[in-house]
């Protein structure tokens, strides 16, 4: 087992429990597909090379098991456990921890840019800096990383807001945490970040070509 851990957070992608915002736009069932297809990408992205690091997911809700026992099989899955998101996160870095490795890094599953080689640089960090962030476009971050649990960090946040990234901040330099800071990645909420991922999605849609048709309608582009 590796000394080090990325654990990636991701949902059931149930029609309305996923992507409300893009639901709003695009219906329930294709922002559900959608994230599907997210989190597929960022999961193939992140499969770890030889010796880098070892790879866990975290999901939720945990009576989904089975269904993504069916989806992801020979993933190594963990249900995530806790209230809000801070609680979660701050359980499964300590799980992480408690495994026995010694840098641990949270990412989310729906920045398409994500990739093994950004969870290998966030780690790689964590020699120089107590807290690795990889700030999203939006305000949040996609990527924290840590060297031992600071739950202070993660607790009480205003999520799914623009202030995230901000009070993360706040609270590392209240506790005299060190921070390295990744190149921004956008995640896709909205539908002006699915314009904006739109090249590099494109390609990977065409074999979803139903959802493909109904986004870049949406986007007012051709089918």
């Amino acid at each position: 087992m590796s000394d080090r851990t990325l654990i990636v957070f991701l949902k059931e992608p149930r029609p309305g429990a996923v992507k409300t915002r893009l639901a709003a736009v695009v219906g329930p069932e294709a922002a559900a597909e959608l994230y599907r297809a997210l989190a597929e990408l960022v999961l193939e992205a992140t499969t770890p090379g030889p010796g880098e690091y070892e790879r866990l997911v975290f999901f939720d809700p945990p009576v989904a098991r089975r269904a993504l026992r069916a989806w992801l099989p020979g993933v190594s899955l963990r249900a995530q456990s806790g209230g809000d998101l801070g609680e979660r996160m701050a359980d499964a870095f300590a799980r992480g921890f408690a495994r026995g490795a010694a840098r641990v890094a949270i990412v989310g599953s729906d920045a398409p840019a994500l990739t093994r080689e950004t969870a290998t640089r966030a780690l790689a960090a964590l020699d120089a800096a107590d807290v690795v962030l990889g700030p999203a476009e939006d305000g949040g971050y996609y990527l924290i990383a840590l060297r031992e649990p600071h739950p202070e960090l993660v607790r009480g946040v205003d999520w799914s807001t623009p202030a995230v990234l901000r009070q993360t901040l706040e609270r590392a330099a209240a506790a005299r945490l060190s921070v390295r800071q990744l190149e921004p990645l956008r995640d896709v909420d909205t539908l002006a970040d699915l314009r904006g991922e739109w090249p590099a999605l494109d390609a990977r849609l065409r074999s979803r070509p139903g959802l493909r048709r109904t986004l870049a309608l949406a986007l007012a582009l051709p089918g």
